[in-house]
């Protein structure tokens, strides 16, 4: 028997609040298969699916069969959502390498397009995950009312009101707040690193370059030889014949 989602209280969020601002060039772009698409807007909307769920997305990365399936109109925005976050790419880069709560943490900016209300979410869902798995986590996600309130079958998931008129910096990308890996996994794979490279490596201009007959070309294989200074016999002054060495005139 699955345990039900535990209650946990939402906060007052800015995606909470009606939003009365004009729209700029920093308002997140709201994609939508509601009306017609030419080939070209399909292309963006895919894109920015890839970005909003991977964040980046290779070749080998994308899912050609949604993308033929959303093409040809056999599936909803949310259904392409869906299996995005269903892939293998999205379960090794974020379910794989973090814990559950951590995966609840990413899963829930990326689907719903806010952060989290609290710690208790986090172990609300979490324990949907342990309970019904990823398939059962997810499609509680995009069958629940804020998800369609929000979206519905036919808008893509943004971050909502990530622009905040009131304040001189918005709310940070969730793909900078958020990383793919957490601190442990960041460090098993050597970055961030402040030093990739134990050796200085300097440039010289091409126009600086010594050429041929140059000196300086010579200098190393001038230092190699190590050759011994001559050394001369001392002489003392006492010794020395001061009328034989006066020249005469």
């Amino acid at each position: 028997m699955a345990l039900p989602l535990l209650n946990y209280a939402p906060a007052s969020q800015n995606n909470r609040v009606a939003g009365f601002a004009v729209g700029n060039d920093d308002t997140p772009r709201v994609y939508s298969t509601a009306n017609l698409l030419s080939s070209t807007e399909m292309d963006e909307l895919i894109s920015a699916a890839y970005r909003q769920i991977f964040f980046h997305a290779f070749a080998s990365d994308r899912e050609v069969t949604l993308e033929s399936q959303l093409r040809s109109g056999n599936i909803s925005v949310r259904q392409f959502v869906r299996g995005l976050v269903l892939s293998q790419t999205y379960r090794s880069s974020f379910y794989d390498k973090n814990s559950n709560y951590r995966f609840v943490e990413q899963t829930v900016q990326r689907v719903l397009g806010r952060d989290v209300y609290s710690e208790k979410e986090k172990i609300a869902w979490s324990i949907v995950v342990a309970t019904k798995g990823i398939v059962g986590f997810i499609d509680a996600l995009l069958d629940s009312d804020e998800y369609l309130e929000a979206f519905g079958d036919d808008v893509l998931p943004y971050q909502r009101r990530r622009i905040l008129p009131s304040q001189r910096i918005g709310e940070m990308p969730f793909n900078l707040k958020s990383p793919r890996y957490d601190a442990y996994h960041r460090a098993q794979l050597g970055f961030p690193q402040l030093i990739w490279q134990n050796t200085v490596r300097s440039y010289v201009a091409t126009d600086r370059q010594p050429k041929n007959g140059d000196p300086s070309i010579f200098l190393n294989m001038a230092r190699s030889i190590n050759a011994s200074p001559v050394s001369l016999p001392t002489v003392s002054a006492q010794n020395l014949d001061y009328e034989r060495l006066v020249p005469r005139r």
